[in-house]
């Protein structure tokens, strides 16, 4: 006698508030990388507005300016954020014995900056440029990579305390620090006049989308 065959288990039902997310950064993102690219004229208005707002602010206010370049190259910069997320990599590694996990994390964050990579090659938005600047950076502009890399570090790291049921109290602190942090290399990046805001937002867009798509494939992918 045969034995009938027997079916595959059902994939896990994917999460609809991550796909809801994706779907909502994805549109945002789109349309934003479509008028950046196009240099749509009230975009560029509103870019300009601000930015000679914020640099006017930064020179007259040196005190505040020199607090935003410690906070913006060491405590919020791309390559603390890249540290933190290899610190998280090996605790999950070594201490959890969770290495799928551990192999996503990393990937997800190479992605993450490789895509931030190919986007400023590709739009090749130029900085703004002062007479009087109060600080400098490399590569185009368009999106923020200190903006996005806070983004989605900040954001996997958050999910992944509470996807492992951490205490309620590490919980909110450690959202309450992503909070703090994402907003805040924004605010760096705008006030130091190396950033136009648009680049800001569009790093954070970015980095939700990731976060939101990366949840997604855990779900659905986790042995």
């Amino acid at each position: 006698m045969q034995t009938p065959p027997v079916d595959s288990p059902p994939a896990p039902p994917q999460p609809r508030a991550a796909v809801r997310l994706a779907r909502a950064s994805a549109v945002c993102s789109a349309l934003l990388l479509t008028l950046v690219a196009a240099e749509w004229g009230p975009l560029i208005r509103l870019d300009d507005g601000i930015a000679s707002t914020t640099h006017r602010w930064a020179v007259d206010q040196p005190g505040v300016t020199h607090a935003m370049r410690v906070l913006t190259d060491w405590v919020w910069d791309t390559w603390t954020m890249r540290l933190l997320c290899a610190v998280a990599v090996l605790w999950l590694w070594w201490r959890r014995g969770d290495r799928w996990t551990a192999v996503w994390l990393g990937a997800t964050c190479l992605a993450g900056s490789l895509l931030q990579q190919v986007l400023k090659a590709l739009v090749d938005r130029p900085r703004p440029v002062w007479p009087d600047p109060v600080d400098s950076a490399h590569y185009a502009a368009f999106p923020s990579g200190h903006a996005m890399t806070a983004t989605f570090v900040c954001g996997l790291l958050v999910w992944l305390l509470h996807h492992r049921g951490a205490a309620r109290g590490l919980r909110r602190t450690a959202l309450a620090v992503a909070v703090v942090s994402v907003a805040g290399v924004g605010v760096t990046r705008v006030w130091l006049g190396v950033h136009w805001a648009t680049d800001v937002l569009g790093g954070w867009l970015l980095g939700t989308l990731l976060v939101a798509l990366a949840v997604l494939v855990h779900r659905r992918r986790r042995p």
